[in-house]
């Protein structure tokens, strides 16, 4: 008997005990090591996602681990091999897949949402969706690979090239990976994000940050472009003031690339993108390149994912880590330890 950490309702988490059959033909069964908690695990926490989510659900989807079993007919995998997961089941006949764009199969399967996810500490996923990890590379940190590849597939949607002024509005996990990748892209990057805390961490990242509370940020941006204003935003924050302020620093036909899940539509400056011809672009998930792409920035690196690690819990208190999430404050990633059961680990305890 294993573990799992269950969704029943809005606000209302428990740790079960959880059988997991053996793994069918096409399938590995693996041992999450490590688990984050990101933005759309709290927007099912909040109960925002239930016309989506069967209750009760095991979430998760950004996870490190190993494989312990693996299921008839797969190959090229055995056990303890160091993987992640890349979360989507697509039906391969949809037009968005036949279009090439699986990962946004209009009858998408991301596991963790729509199926069970990875906190648990056994887990039976399709083999076509395991990433392999290098053996270097510690499994804490590369928890942080999954929102990796959400940055780097953003920062290619947005389409940033070298010498690029580019404004990425939110501080959280998510934009400062944005930040980070669009920087190896050689671009020029700005991060706006009102939490000091978090703006010391992109400080301490190498990354230049401002406080839209203290700072005009347009006229920043302006004074930082010569008055051109900015090539690419990036909107991150998932707030109506975010959203007017990656409007307001784009220059002539300026990219804003929409990250952040709005719950509720917003009004748009739609004047503003007549004038200077801007485009908006979304960008959701991602497919395998960026995946492998994320694996080499963490691993080399480029992506310093152990400053993002704000502190990892074990899985029986998974519950509390949402609602410590929730509270907001001096918390940037908080990693779920699926192999320790009862005992908290200290930042930089774990391998």
């Amino acid at each position: 008997m294993t573990l799992a950490v269950r969704y029943l309702a809005a606000r209302t988490l428990d740790t079960a005990p959880a059988e997991t059959p053996e793994p069918g033909p096409g399938e590995v069964q693996l041992a999450p090591a490590y688990v984050g908690i990101c933005g759309t695990d709290l927007h099912i926490f909040h109960g925002d996602m239930d016309a989506r989510v069967a209750a009760p659900a095991v979430l998760g989807h950004e996870m490190s681990g190993r494989v312990v079993r693996v299921g008839p007919d797969v190959e090229g995998w055995r056990p303890g091999d160091p993987v992640t997961v890349m979360p989507l089941r697509w039906d391969g006949t949809c037009p968005a897949c036949r279009a090439g764009h699986r990962h946004i199969c209009q009858y998408l399967d991301f596991l963790g949402i729509d199926s069970p996810g990875a906190l648990q500490q056994r887990w039976n996923v399709p083999a076509a969706a395991l990433v392999r990890l290098p053996d270097s590379l510690p499994l804490d940190r590369a928890a942080l690979v999954e929102p990796t590849a959400v940055a780097v597939h953003d920062v290619a949607r947005a389409g940033v090239r070298t010498g690029e002024k580019v404004v990425v509005v939110g501080g959280g996990p998510v934009g400062v990976l944005i930040a980070l990748v669009a920087r190896a892209a050689g671009a020029e990057v700005r991060v706006v994000e009102p939490s000091a805390h978090r703006r010391l961490l992109a400080e301490e990242s190498g990354l230049t940050a401002w406080d839209p509370a203290a700072d005009d940020v347009p006229a920043l941006v302006r004074r930082w472009t010569g008055d051109a204003g900015a090539d690419v935003a990036f909107e991150v924050s998932g707030a109506a003031p975010g959203v007017d302020t990656a409007v307001d620093v784009l220059g002539a036909r300026g990219r804003l690339c929409l990250v952040a899940i709005h719950p509720r539509p917003r009004e748009v400056n739609l004047h503003r993108f007549f004038w200077r011809e801007l485009t908006l672009v979304g960008a959701r998930l991602y497919d395998r390149s960026d995946f492998e792409r994320a694996v080499a920035l963490v691993a080399d690196g480029t992506v310093p994912a152990e400053r993002l690690i704000s502190k990892v819990v074990p899985l029986i208190e998974a519950p509390a880590a949402f609602e410590a999430l929730e509270g907001g404050g001096d918390v940037m990633k908080i990693l779920v330890d699926c192999t320790a059961a009862d005992t908290v680990n200290a930042r930089g305890a774990v391998a």
